[in-house]
């Protein structure tokens, strides 16, 4: 099976040629790296540009919108059986690529291993999980994996999300039936926020995510252990309480902004469809 990378990117020129570095020095090959841009204002693109004359299969393509959008131009665009998508904050282990084909074979969705870089109190957070059918499917996008033709029997991304855009695609892919897996060889390394302030806002905005999968698919309570949402173990920290804490805030706002979301979107598509 061949597999494209798509990136999605906005004034990353800090991390770009690290990301850029481990995605041509793979193991094996992909078939191509999709370099999804939203209008950046610093050298991201340059950059881009430059690994572009050098390596004929990595392509910049400009597509502004948010995260979803992004992802599903580059799917659109994607050659390949595979489309494996990562942020451009991430840096790829050399057998990236070779491990997600690999992995494959026996599924249609792989979710690889993410592992943080930065403030350890930041780093040693745990996902709050999710499950759904008995899956776990909270595992990001910034490693993750898609046979194209389930991705496409889905209809990607979805683009009404601001966040937890990826839970609810591995929502639905699991709810219609697709296999999928995690699988720790294909790692990848990533970024965490560099300072306090992105730290909360991350927070806050997980929470949002987490009230717009229930807007969207009705009430998740029961998917979650509230005691692992609370629990401190001896790798986590008092940060844990904090997120917890931002993430509440966030979720409470989506609660009063989201429902406006749902109705306004409830009313574009019933004028859509008496057009």
């Amino acid at each position: 099976m061949k597999l494209s990378v798509v990136v999605i990117t906005r004034n990353a020129d800090f991390f770009m040629r690290d990301c850029m570095d481990s995605l041509v020095h793979q193991s094996v090959k992909p078939l191509e790296v999709l370099v999804v841009d939203a209008n950046s204002t610093d050298k991201t693109q340059d950059i881009v540009k430059e690994y572009a004359a050098d390596w004929p299969f990595v392509k910049l393509l400009e597509h502004p919108g948010t995260r979803g959008e992004g992802r599903n131009f580059g799917a659109e665009k994607a050659q390949g059986d595979i489309v494996a998508f990562i942020d451009a904050d991430a840096i790829a282990h050399a057998l990236w690529v070779e491990e997600l084909i690999k992995a494959m074979e026996n599924a249609d969705v792989v979710a690889g291993r993410e592992v943080r870089l930065g403030y350890h109190g930041f780093t040693t957070l745990k996902r709050v999980g999710m499950l759904h059918k008995g899956v776990d499917i909270t595992y990001p996008s910034v490693n993750l994996a898609y046979r194209k033709t389930a991705f496409e029997a889905i209809e990607g991304f979805d683009p009404w999300f601001k966040e937890a855009e990826e839970v609810d695609l591995n929502y639905r892919a699991v709810d219609a039936g697709y296999r999928l897996i995690y699988w720790k060889k294909a790692i990848v390394y990533h970024n965490a926020r560099s300072t306090f302030t992105g730290f909360f806002k991350q927070s806050f905005w997980y929470g949002f995510g987490r009230k717009e999968l229930s807007l969207r698919h009705g009430d998740l309570w029961s998917s979650y252990s509230p005691m692992e949402m609370v629990k401190v173990s001896k790798d986590e920290s008092i940060w844990k309480i904090i997120r917890l804490g931002f993430s509440f805030m966030g979720y409470l706002f989506c609660k009063v902004v989201g429902k406006r979301q749902i109705a306004k979107e409830r009313l574009r598509r019933s004028k859509a469809s008496e057009r």
